[in-house]
């Protein structure tokens, strides 16, 4: 298990518009699949969450059990020009494990309510659904663990 750190946790699920965060899985072919999406937001410590609007490839491969990888990055928070909380770029990255919530409930009610406004403007039928990401790894761009962030 991997913690997010909480000095993290607004920026993170805040990001968009102004950042976004990168999500990746593998493809059946063996090409990584990268999408930007500004629906991450942190569910708890050690879980990230995200709206799959139900398009596109991600939401045909996305399942329990797919590896995902989630790329933060705010230059507001590296070392050039920024405030040095993510000194490499300011840059985090998130590995984990895919759990998708595609029926009403708790968990899929709360990630619609917790995501920037804008992207529930873009699926205001809710056809989508929530996916969480239980991380085993959070590091920053250099491989250190965040645990090692300052803050942290």
């Amino acid at each position: 298990m991997a913690l997010i750190p909480e000095i993290l946790h607004e920026y993170i699920s805040t990001a968009y518009p102004k950042n976004l965060c990168l999500v990746s899985i593998m493809m059946d072919d063996g090409y990584p699949q990268v999408s930007p999406r500004g629906s991450v937001i942190v569910y708890d410590g050690d879980t990230l969450a995200y709206w799959d609007r139900g398009k596109g490839h991600t939401f045909e491969t996305v399942e329990d059990g797919t590896k995902v990888t989630v790329f933060f990055r705010n230059p507001e928070l590296g070392a050039r020009g920024g405030n040095g909380t993510l000194p490499a770029g300011g840059v985090a990255r998130f590995y984990g494990i895919a759990e998708v919530h595609a029926e009403d409930g708790e968990v899929r009610e709360r990630v619609w309510n917790e995501m920037v406004e804008p992207e529930r403007t873009s699926d205001p039928e809710k056809k989508g659904r929530a996916v969480l990401v239980k991380l085993e790894r959070a590091e920053q761009l250099s491989h250190k663990p965040l645990s090692e962030i300052e803050g942290a």
